[in-house]
């Protein structure tokens, strides 16, 4: 392992900024797609400095950090082993890209400690033997950057503010491996290239070609590969299969709404439904268009776009 930068000296605005120029522990498991937060694509945004990290915008990340000296102390007085900090950012010796900031070393032993803080609502992720995939991939990430002397890897948990746990878990060579593979792959054919991977249906990838392909070449056409056949077909039947579960959905809403009548609260067992009244102002615009139509000229605001559709032909 290699020490890279010192972080001690950064806020957390430019510790973010600094990891747009790796791969590290946290994005491993994006790069694999086991992160339930983050799509492969936003990830390739972020590294390719098009959008600004998520984390930056991000509460319960800021908050976790603000709590990691908290919860490695707790660590301490509950496992009987002491850690401590090293404020500085690690780089894989043979691929600079693969980086690592390391929540705490545990003296005496060749291995980390990762601190961490989870929503009670993901108490279950934790209980007996479990561990969230995607911090097994994380430690595992930096046990490799950190070279084969790292044997261990130790993750402190506060759920919910109230309830602490800690674990363990050893080196897996073959994973390491695995995701540096993957790493590699997304980092040199991806990123340096600046091709993106495959599209999702994030929100990231939606504007990112409205942004990019924001105007049609008028009486422009292509011949689509024929994989896109299949995809046409699968986009059709899970439109039509979307549309009979709204209806589905819509004649449950009803139904309930018809038992409620006038009522504003309805309880069954576990569960509160409400249907209330409620009042907004809003611009009934047909009727300054006509009443006042020079006020009309000076507040509308044009407005493009490109609109998709799909019919069959033949």
């Amino acid at each position: 392992m290699q020490v890279i930068a010192k972080t001690s000296d950064m806020d957390r605005r430019e510790w973010l900024e600094a990891r747009t120029k790796g791969i590290g522990g946290s994005d491993a498991s994006v790069v694999l797609g086991l992160n339930k937060y983050k799509t492969p694509f936003e990830l390739w945004l972020e590294k390719t400095g098009q959008v600004v990290p998520q984390e930056i915008q991000n509460d319960a990340a800021y908050f976790g950090t603000l709590l990691e000296d908290l919860v490695a102390k707790e660590f301490e007085k509950r496992s009987g082993k002491k850690v401590r900090k090293r404020n500085v950012m690690f780089q894989h010796p043979h691929h600079e890209f693969l980086i690592a900031n390391i929540d705490r070393f545990v003296v005496g032993e060749k291995a980390i400690l990762e601190c961490k803080t989870a929503s009670a609502f993901l108490s279950k992720e934790w209980e007996g033997d479990e561990i969230p995939e995607a911090y097994i991939v994380q430690v595992q990430h930096y046990l490799g950057v950190l070279g084969p002397e790292y044997k261990k890897g130790y993750f402190a948990v506060l759920i919910g503010g109230q309830k602490f746990i800690w674990k363990e878990i050893e080196r897996d060579d073959e994973l390491i491996e695995m995701i540096f593979a993957a790493e590699i792959d997304f980092w040199k054919n991806h990123v340096l290239t600046g091709v993106p991977p495959a599209m999702d249906g994030s929100s990231a990838a939606e504007q990112y070609l409205k942004e990019r392909y924001a105007e049609a070449e008028q009486g422009k056409s292509i011949d689509l590969k024929r994989e896109y056949k299949d995809k046409i077909d699968e986009y059709l039947s899970l439109k039509e299969t979307i549309k009979e579960l709204d209806e589905r959905v819509k004649a449950l809403e009803n139904a309930i709404k018809n038992e409620l009548k006038d009522a504003e609260t309805g309880f069954v067992q576990n569960y509160q439904v409400s249907w209330k009244s409620v009042t907004s102002n809003r611009v009934d615009t047909k009727k300054l268009k006509s009443q006042f139509p020079q006020v009309y000229e000076q507040v509308i605001k044009p407005s493009s776009y490109r609109k998709f559709s799909i019919k069959q032909i033949g």
